[in-house]
């Protein structure tokens, strides 16, 4: 079985910044990209940040130049350094891991969520 474990998360001042850590559990084979979305309440989850495993990135308009995501492939762990933080960051951040391979028997996950860590910015 597959999970992601999201740590990092917490109560920041507006202007601060936070690191996010997401690591991939179990055997794993390969994992073709991983993400972050958020929620924020009453709205949709929103996709932040995503990374292959080749390193191409991708991001939302409303975080360029502040979200910057990496992958270390060896340990299966995604980070979201998030500076320059605002009020309107503040969501439950949700790590996602998509077209996971599991080690020796080939099963495919095609998307893996993990249970979310809460980002709240105080103005």
């Amino acid at each position: 079985q597959v999970q992601l474990v999201e740590s990092g998360g917490g109560l920041v001042q507006a202007g601060g910044s936070l690191r996010l850590s997401c690591a991939a559990s179990g055997s794993i084979f390969s994992i073709n990209a991983m993400g972050w979305y958020r929620q924020a309440p009453g709205k949709q989850r929103e996709l932040v940040a995503s990374i292959t495993s080749g390193g191409s990135t991708n991001y939302a308009d409303s975080v360029k130049g502040r979200f910057t995501i990496s992958r270390d492939n060896a340990k299966n762990t995604v980070y979201l350094q998030m500076n320059s933080l605002k009020p309107e960051d503040t969501a439950v951040y949700y790590c996602n891991a998509y077209n996971v391979v599991v080690a020796h028997t080939g099963y495919r996950y095609l998307e893996v969520w993990g249970q979310g860590t809460l980002v709240t910015v105080s103005s």
